[in-house]
């Protein structure tokens, strides 16, 4: 799909006025905590911005950019939903107050946008000139599916700091203690940045490195920077309010993991056809952009039904076990 420049701006343009509009909107007046309603309006907000550029992409450039787009879009806003658990802990370790956690939320998630595009771009040209890119991409699905399947169920509350978060602790003076929502002030004469530019760091770079896996995922769905590019902007949009919105269901989605190694080498296995079919080898079929929307949205609907079904089975289990244990003492 051939897009030209003005469209390109429009849509750069208009998610950049729909972001000042979120920030303008959430950040006025007091500074206070996002309520569930407030993150649930703003989700179905740009869920439905989402169906609404899908929709216009099917009426455009026709169902193959617009059923390439959906399949971006979920697989990029299932692996998000995994992540928010790692934004948790950064909140968590950073002391962040709740009631500024949105805006450090905003503009991490504007610096991973940024830095995203960059690496969009790079891997648009890479794979149109060196095709054997594709295989690699495979392979570093699979990989990593196997390594969220070993993974499942360790301990998930230890944070390891990356090279710019180290960096950026050791090279920049900063205050002890967060002011306000400032993240540069004025001490003894002397700049120095808060905790709060910090945790914006870890927010933004932490992200970027989750890019190293869903980045590979969506060009294993479609090569068009495009809708590559929309599809990552969407899911990244609406992700600091679903983080408000989940709240304790995160560490409910106990089998995400296994759904998510599902997806990823699924679009691993499909990378790897799809690069043999397009060299000429004639058993590897090429999978239509149909069946892989389909696998997405049924593996994420029976991971989470799974997940909540052992959940309550979980519950009622221990709610027996304490009606057992105190009817001995009786």
């Amino acid at each position: 799909m051939t897009i030209p420049v003005w469209a390109w701006i429009a849509v750069i343009g208009g998610l950049l006025v729909v972001l000042a509009f979120d920030l303008w909107i959430v950040d006025r007046g007091e500074p206070r905590e996002f309520s569930m309603k407030q993150a649930g309006i703003w989700v179905g907000f740009y869920v439905t911005l989402a169906v609404i550029f899908g929709v216009l992409l099917w009426v455009f450039a026709g169902p193959t950019s617009s059923g390439q787009f959906f399949a971006g879009y979920l697989t990029e806003y299932s692996l998000s939903v995994d992540n928010l658990f790692v934004f948790y802990v950064i909140m968590t370790r950073f002391a962040v107050p709740k009631i500024y956690q949105h805006k450090v939320l905003l503009v991490g998630i504007v610096m991973a946008l940024v830095m995203r595009g960059m690496f969009i771009a790079l891997g648009a040209a890479a794979l149109s000139r060196f095709s054997w890119l594709f295989y690699v991409f495979g392979v570093f699905l699979i990989y990593t599916a196997v390594q969220l399947v070993r993974q499942h169920g360790q301990d998930e509350d230890d944070f390891n700091e990356n090279a710019v978060l180290r960096w950026a602790r050791r090279a920049l003076p900063h205050t002890d203690d967060y002011v306000g929502s400032k993240v540069i002030v004025k001490v003894d004469g002397k700049r120095m940045v808060t905790p709060m530019l910090i945790v914006m760091v870890a927010i933004g770079t932490t992200d970027l490195l989750f890019a190293l896996d869903s980045i590979p995922a969506i060009f294993g769905l479609t090569t068009d920077a495009f809708i590559v590019f929309t599809a990552n902007a969407f899911a990244l949009m609406g992700l600091r309010q679903l983080y408000f919105l989940l709240g304790g269901l995160l560490q409910r989605l106990v089998y995400l993991s296994y759904g998510l190694a599902f997806i990823l080498g699924f679009i691993g296995v499909k990378l790897i056809l799809e690069a043999l079919h397009a060299s000429g080898v004639s058993w590897a079929p090429e999978v239509p952009i149909w069946l892989s929307l389909s696998v997405i949205g049924v593996t994420m609907v029976i991971t989470t039904v799974v997940s909540l079904v052992k959940l309550r089975r979980d519950g009622r289990e221990g709610k027996e076990v304490t009606t057992s244990a105190g009817a001995k003492q009786g």
